[in-house]
């Protein structure tokens, strides 16, 4: 391993360090339970269950060799658990409107969740960095992206076809949990997921 690669192994590692502290040092700041209930909708889970499975069992196939089970499956799991909260927690911190404990947080948990998490499984399963950590930033947060603004997607009587994060209180459970009036605004992001994967398949 390279001093830079080395460098930026004990960097990211010291900002997941940091962002667990400061989780666990003001723990009532993170609204974990509203965040379950906002989660835990049946079309969030389904959709979920779809892509996750769809990526675990094409991930061997593809041209990428650093894809295999494993990996497929956790980097679902951690986008579906993370995303919608990164998210709509960072655009808040962009707008001012969020703490920047939090966005410090949400930072963290996409770029562990998106590039990390990839980087430190292939170190241990290769036993050296992966070549591919910088061009799979780019490529994972883009469908990291997409699934946090799929995920965050809701019906509001009156208003429409809206993002949670918008509301002022994201997160929780949405005011209708339906699919049917939001699923044409979720067909791009469902589009770009398939059309990435796509990619790696041809």
């Amino acid at each position: 391993m390279t001093t830079e690669l080395r460098f930026y192994l004990a960097a990211w590692i010291s900002y997941c360090i940091l962002c667990t502290w400061l989780y666990l040092s003001d723990r009532s700041a993170f609204p974990l339970q509203g965040y379950k209930s906002f989660l835990l909708v049946p079309w969030k889970l389904i959709t979920f269950s779809i892509a996750a499975i769809g990526v675990t069992v094409v991930a061997p196939y593809t041209a990428d060799p650093t894809w295999d089970y494993f990996d497929a499956a956790m980097m679902s799991a951690l986008t579906f658990l993370t995303a919608p909260w990164a998210t709509g927690t960072i655009y808040l911190g962009i707008r001012g409107k969020a703490r920047v404990r939090h966005v410090l947080v949400a930072i963290g948990l996409w770029m562990f969740s998106a590039s990390w998490c990839y980087d430190l499984y292939l170190l241990i399963r290769d036993g050296h960095y992966p070549i591919t950590w910088d061009a799979n930033i780019y490529a994972s947060s883009v469908l990291y992206l997409s699934a946090g603004l799929l995920w965050n997607l809701e019906y509001r009587t009156g208003r429409g076809v809206t993002f949670s994060f918008l509301e002022p209180e994201f997160p929780g459970r949405p005011q209708q949990a339906g699919f049917t009036k939001i699923a044409l605004f979720g067909l791009p992001f469902m589009i770009l997921a398939i059309c990435c994967i796509g990619y790696f398949l041809i």
